[in-house]
């Protein structure tokens, strides 16, 4: 399996990560989301996410202060 580095601590694949993002599970799509934006390199998180999609799940993620801070004033310059 394939795991991408930024889940170290889960046995999940590309595939799966795609599929949770792709599903109706918001809580899961939540979770993966605040992963992939804390832990993910900056040109990795475009692989998996557009800014369409950070900015409508947004609002319900829980991200760490100082990502949430960078991501708040990312999303108003981008607007």
């Amino acid at each position: 399996m394939n795991t991408p580095y930024f889940l170290w601590d889960y046995d999940l694949s590309e595939k799966d990560v795609i599929k949770i993002l792709h599903s109706k599970n918001e809580e899961e799509k939540s979770w993966i989301t605040t992963r992939i934006l804390e832990s993910a390199k900056y040109e990795d998180i475009w692989r998996f996410l557009s800014l369409k999609e950070i900015k409508n799940i947004y609002p319900t993620l829980k991200l760490k202060k100082p990502i949430k801070d960078a991501w708040d004033y990312a999303l108003s310059v981008w607007n």
